[in-house]
């Protein structure tokens, strides 16, 4: 079954916890993973910025909320146990514990709403109870759903560009990726080659134990298994064991199957990945705002 949001989860581990006894969070993941009969793929689902599984942090969202309302209570770092309030939930409880359910308790709405002036205000807090999503989830899909914008509004600035422009780009990717040495060594071997399919050398590390040669073309439509060969021909011409071709457009599916078969090796960087990349390495690119989620730090709070 699909992986349920955390509003769905909150009664589940409430009745997990019926029992009094204190529960670690791991335990709890493997019963409700059981209850909801979710698929080894679904349980390894993991969020846009790929630092926890979906789930994980679907059971985690709804222990907080649950102790936020006062209905879980923990004394140590990953366990919880039913707090007096949770048991007096579960004598009749609701069809599904939603974030409109628990606004009943003050202590919730409290923590719900604090720092906001007044409850109409608070839109990025009432996202969560819109979306199904939690908190994170709603950060980490905002922030992919801009970095695809950026990289779409990135890859049609480089196809408009010059293709001297188009050269000087790559030079200061790769750079910035670690490869090459000064910016005018690596400047003086793109476009240098003047061999058939090789535009240019760059050396793989600072002190030119090894170089890669280049293929850098700005392209209209899919780049077919024909160009890649002709690179590749030039580089056994070059004895080179190395060689990465970059383009503004894509490959053809022949041509990524050519490449995955064949000596030596060769990387194809489509207008996609050039655009990711650029967007990681800060080329083309400013920094707007940065942002830093964090957590309480349980152990610091400890006494024992």
């Amino acid at each position: 079954m699909p992986i349920p949001d955390f509003q769905t989860i909150m009664l589940p581990i409430l009745e997990f916890a019926a029992d009094g006894q204190e529960h670690s969070i791991r335990d709890a993941r493997e019963a409700l993973a059981e209850r909801f009969e979710l698929s080894e793929p679904e349980r390894k689902q993991r969020l846009p910025s790929g630092q926890q599984s979906v789930f994980d942090n679907r059971v985690a969202w709804a222990k907080s909320y649950l102790q936020q309302a006062g209905a879980l209570d923990s004394h140590r770092r990953g366990h919880f146990q039913i707090s007096q309030r949770g048991k007096d939930i579960l004598r009749e409880p609701p069809q599904r514990i939603t974030i409109k359910y628990l606004e009943q308790f003050p202590e919730f709405v409290e923590f719900r709403y604090a720092g906001t002036k007044e409850k109409g205000e608070a839109v990025l807090v009432n996202l969560s109870e819109v979306t199904g999503q939690t908190p994170e989830e709603a950060l980490d899909n905002a922030y992919q759903r801009l970095r695809k914008d950026l990289a779409a509004e990135v890859l049609t600035r480089v196809k408009k560009a010059s293709p001297l422009f188009f050269e000087r780009l790559v030079v200061a990717l790769l750079l910035k990726m670690g490869y090459g040495g000064s910016r005018s060594e690596a400047g003086e071997a793109i476009g240098s080659s003047g061999d058939e399919g090789i535009d240019g050398i760059i050396n793989e590390d600072r002190l030119g134990l090894d170089v890669i040669y280049l293929q850098a073309k700005r392209w209209e439509g899919n780049v077919g298994r024909p160009e890649i060969q002709k690179f590749v021909g030039a580089l056994h011409g070059k004895r080179a064991k190395k060689g990465v071709f970059i383009t503004t457009s894509a490959f053809s599916g022949d041509a990524t199957e050519y490449v995955s078969k064949i000596e030596p090796k060769v990387v194809l960087i489509d207008g996609g990945q050039l655009s990711e990349l650029m967007i990681d390495f800060n080329v083309g690119v400013t920094l707007l705002n940065t942002y830093e989620s964090k957590r309480v730090d349980s152990d610091y709070f400890g006494e024992e």
